[in-house]
């Protein structure tokens, strides 16, 4: 008898939504898409408790046979132009065995219903330009690439580290 998929929002206090949530970012990180690295000790002793005390992060795990295979964290943030509060998908991986059957766009489903609960006016997300098979999915959940005009041409994300 086979499970179901259930997708489910993250307790960051919760023992058991707290392991799954580190495993499976400890698994994205280790991945060249999350840049190859294990999580640090301190991390992951530290990022649910610090999640659970910023006001608009959200996580959500998909489960099967009692499994975790997939996590989305998420921060609201704020739209100046549209003076709404919007989404940004932070983090979103999907165990490699599971890929390519819907995980992820069951985790955007969640996401999206409890943006629009909120009034959000947007789900934003950066991905890495050569993620072929992630931009793939995130066009099929419809995201476009952000562009005010043809003009000034499409948004870039940067960073400079502290």
């Amino acid at each position: 008898m086979q499970c179901s998929i259930v997708v489910k929002k993250v307790d960051y206090l919760d023992s058991v939504d707290r392991s799954a949530l580190i495993a499976m970012l400890d698994m994205y990180a280790c991945d060249p898409m999350g840049g190859g690295e294990p999580l640090t000790a301190e991390v992951k002793s530290r990022l649910c408790g610090d999640l659970a005390k910023v006001p608009g992060a959200v996580s959500w795990l998909a489960w099967l046979d009692h499994q975790p295979i997939g996590l989305l964290n998420a921060m609201q943030g704020y739209s100046t132009f549209k003076a709404r509060p919007l989404m940004n998908v932070h983090d979103i991986a999907v165990a490699p065995g599971q890929r390519g059957v819907g995980i992820g766009q069951a985790l955007l489903q969640a996401l999206e219903e409890h943006a629009k609960c909120l009034g959000c006016c947007k789900l934003t997300l950066e991905v890495l330009s050569g993620n072929g098979v992630a931009k793939q999915a995130y066009a099929r959940f419809g995201f476009e690439q952000y562009e005010l005009s043809a003009a000034t041409g499409q948004a870039l994300f940067m960073q400079k580290w502290l």
